[in-house]
């Protein structure tokens, strides 16, 4: 028979924030932020777990907590505002357009039950019928005691640092033209509030709700139950035979369920004194009648042993009731749900029971403030600290609201997450500084994470000057039209560190990082100079700049300084008379000669392109082939400093990033290793990070610059696949002061991927707070452009050079890739 809605829905009212039944009962409810999944510690778990049985403790009598998880089937949108402009943006959207996902959202309800209302035994019994007032709902004193009881659980949640609660209010509860409130939801399982969608609800052939068949599975019975329980439990895929990886006990039920389903975790508080004389009471008929059967025996001692926990160590007895909504949006699919569903019953050790007659009351129930219509021969006894295990405590990766940051996937499914790694967490005192420790051996997808994490911050405005060893940047660079230094036989690195822009004062810091350059050209590195010649050098630029503004006709570079120096400041120090044993100037011009134009170097510091490098937003320095050079290596290490230096003091409120790849060894061999100090500790009072990179941890151990320097001034650590060292990893967990959780973490990545995906996992780690394992994968189009297999960086080559640009060659490569994956 057809029943109105209205006549019998139970709820009565919503004001106040609060709902009202029609049976009396009141209820409060929370949104609820929790952790994670795959972040929290054995000892989170824990801790956790205390903070849950805490505040069911603070709950009056009459009271039914229930905390409902919703796990909706869903697929990421893209963004293809006219704002995302460049190429492999779009790429990427379009990549992750559709990636589907399991979105979760966590609600806490807190009803209070009128103390003389009887517990329901059937559906029928709770549907809407007249009935006298409840006192609760017309003495006012009533409901400011049980909203007090519910802040205080609310503080002690908030308090344990785990999640944060939201209240929710009139219009989120009841429901509003065009949008659904959230009783409107659960009774129709809609997904999402501004589509709501009216459909008939049926139990005649099992629970459908329109076009929706649902199944209930409950774990409301202990003979169902799992012999043991805890605040978490191993997760076998991401262990090792070293380490064990924790999550939720329940985390079966929730995140790692792949349907659309809601998991009800009932706890109901009654007057504790009452229930321990109703047990004292089946205990003595059980002792009387325990002769005549072994059964009553063993329940008997069970009964006995409850009782005797209870009162020595002051447990709470509760009920409990857990049950999992799960539905499809065809018959055909319920098959998969029952599979599903049994599978993560039995990997908690509990049997899976699936409810036909009981499905309409505990639907019913799960209306939002309907909670006291649970039927009592549906719950079990309990205490707090065994109900708790039961509680999902994890969600799916959040994407961080700042503007700044890079694309990453979820462990799980690969759902695109914003992760700032800069910004935010110093924002939020997690970090003091921005820069980057990068450690990853070769084929651990190093470069690709390296390429995408400089794409995203190019992309949002950072200058970026790059020293590289390998040409791994290339590409990138290429595609954004930097500029990209490199030596090579026919065609030497140049620069000019002479040039000053037109407006531009020559300033103090522009002279000291010229003497620096004189002085390391003229003198060996353990040689060491003169006041005079200080002073004379600075003389001799000042006058140099002087000449130039007064001859505009002459081109700033080492050439025209050279001849300066000779022409015109030779004569003023001969007039000056100052001795050679002060500044020897025949042989300062005989040694820089090979610098000057027909020497063996002409070309290093005469450069007429690529000369503004200030405002040049993406520069790559790549010395592969001069890194063992005696001459040219120290040169182009002092240009880079003075490229990046200056970058750091000009550019105010700009966002600057150098990352340094495995030239960092070479740089610290030739006496850099100061200014790699320097620049790891002042970095960040200018608005800039700094980065490094390596691949071996022999080359950390060995190098007491990364050591003291480096690691110590790097509160973000990013390692990559160190499943070589699963065996020895103490020593990098020391050096790099990982936590236990950290180290579990790190040795977990890449162990259990999908095979249908390429991607590789990395291991971050903020301040050694925050540590997450995240998924690096890219589209097609990115990963042709961060490539360094030789054989695909010449096939991109050959595809740019037939259309005509880089971009459109990778694009027209990308789609014949796409289409031979689909044959």
């Amino acid at each position: 028979m057809e029943k109105i809605w209205d006549e019998i829905l139970p709820i009565l009212d919503v004001e106040h924030d609060c709902i009202l039944s029609a049976f009396g009962d009141l209820t409060v409810v929370f949104q609820a932020d929790l952790p994670e999944i795959f972040t929290l510690a054995d000892e989170d778990y824990e801790a956790f777990h205390q903070a849950w049985v805490k505040a069911i403790r603070v709950l009056p009598k009459h009271s039914v907590l229930l905390k409902q998880d919703w796990f909706l089937e869903s697929h990421h949108q893209a963004d293809f505002s006219p704002e995302e402009t460049s190429f492999l943006g779009r790429s990427s959207e379009r990549f992750f357009n559709e990636r589907p996902f399991l979105d979760h959202r966590c609600y806490l309800l807190l009803t209070k039950k009128p103390e003389d209302r009887k517990p329901a035994r059937s559906l029928f019994s709770n549907l809407r019928g007249a009935s006298l007032v409840p006192e609760q709902t017309i003495q006012s004193q009533r409901l400011q005691d049980f909203l007090e009881s519910v802040g205080q659980c609310q503080r002690i949640l908030e308090d344990s640092g785990f999640m944060r609660l939201r209240r929710l209010t009139n219009d989120e509860l009841g429901s509003r033209p065009r949008a659904a409130g959230l009783i409107e939801r659960y009774c129709f399982l809609a997904e999402k509030p501004e589509h709501p969608l009216l459909r008939d609800i049926s139990f005649r052939e099992g629970l459908t709700v329109g076009d929706r068949h649902a199944l209930v599975y409950t774990l409301g019975d202990a003979a169902d139950l799992p012999s043991l329980c805890s605040s978490r439990i191993d997760y076998p895929r991401y262990s090792t035979d070293r380490t064990k990886f924790s999550v939720g006990f329940a985390a079966s039920l929730g995140q790692l369920l792949p349907c659309n389903h809601i998991y009800h975790q009932y706890v109901v508080v009654e007057d504790a004194q009452k229930t321990l004389q109703k047990l004292e009471s089946k205990r003595l008929r059980l002792q009387s009648l325990s002769a005549y059967s072994r059964e009553n025996s063993i329940a008997r001692e069970a009964t006995n042993d409850f009782l005797n926990e209870a009162i020595s160590q002051q447990r709470l007895p509760v009920k409990a009731h857990f049950n999992i909504l799960a539905w499809a949006d065809s018959p055909a699919g319920l098959k998969e749900i029952r599979n599903q569903v049994s599978s993560a019953l039995a990997q908690m050790d509990a049997v899976a029971k699936q409810e036909t007659v009981g499905a309409p009351p505990l639907f019913w129930a799960g209306i939002p403030g309907n909670q006291g219509a649970l039927p009592a021969y549906e719950t079990f006894d309990t205490f707090a600290e065994q109900a708790a295990c039961f509680f999902n405590l994890e969600t799916s990766y959040q994407s961080s609201r700042s503007p700044v940051g890079l694309r990453l996937g979820d462990r799980l499914t690969g759902k695109p997450v914003h992760v700032d790694l800069s910004d935010e967490p110093v924002q939020r005192g997690i970090c003091t500084n921005r820069n980057k420790f990068i450690l990853g051996p070769s084929g651990s997808g190093k470069s690709f994470f390296t390429n995408h994490l400089v794409r995203s911050y190019y992309e949002q405005g950072t200058h970026i000057v790059l020293v590289d060893v390998g040409h791994s940047y290339r590409g990138l660079c290429d595609l954004v039209q930097g500029y990209y230094f490199t030596y090579s036989e026919d065609n030497p690195i140049r620069f000019n560190p002479f040039y000053r822009p037109e407006g531009d004062a020559l300033d103090t810091e522009k002279k000291e990082s010229l003497k620096t350059l004189l002085l390391a050209l003229w003198k060996k590195d353990d040689e060491v100079y003169k006041r005079s010649e200080y002073v004379a050098l600075s003389n001799a630029i000042t006058g140099y700049y002087a000449f130039l503004d007064t001859h505009p006709d002459v081109f700033a570079s080492f050439d025209s300084f050279y001849t300066f120096l000779r022409d015109e400041y030779a004569p003023v120090l001969a007039r000056d008379r100052v001795k050679e044993k002060d500044f020897d100037m025949g042989n300062f011009l005989y040694v820089l000669k090979p610098f000057y134009a027909g020497g063996e170097f002409d070309y290093l510091l005469n450069a007429r392109e690529n000369l503004n490098l200030l405002e040049e937003r993406f520069i790559v320095f790549e010395l592969d082939n001069i890194k063992d050079h005696p001459i040219l290596f120290p040169v182009v290490t002092i240009i880079i400093m003075e490229v990046f230096i200056n970058k750091m003091r000009k550019l105010k409120g700009v966002r600057k990033m150098i990352l340094i790849e495995e030239a960092w060894k070479a740089i610290a061999k030739e006496g850099m290793a100061e200014y790699i100090r320097y620049l790891f500790k002042t970095v960040r009072k200018f608005f800039g990070e700094a980065i490094v990179v390596t691949q071996e941890v022999e080359d950390i151990l060995s190098s007491p610059v990364v050591k003291q320097a480096i690691l110590h001034n790097s509160d973000c650590k990013i390692l990559l696949d160190q499943s070589k060292y699963r065996n020895n990893f103490d020593p990098i967990q020391e050096l790099l002061g990982l936590t236990e959780k950290e180290k579990t973490l790190v040795l977990s990545v890449n162990r259990a991927n999908d095979p249908l995906r390429k991607y590789k996992e990395v291991f971050i780690s903020l301040g050694g707070t925050l540590s997450r394992v995240y998924r690096t994968e890219v589209s097609p189009e990115e990963y042709l452009t961060y490539t360094t297999e030789e054989t695909e960086k010449l096939q991109v080559a050959a595809y740019a050079t037939r259309y005509g640009s880089l971009e459109k060659g990778i694009r027209a490569l990308a789609e014949a890739m796409r289409t031979k994956q689909k044959y």
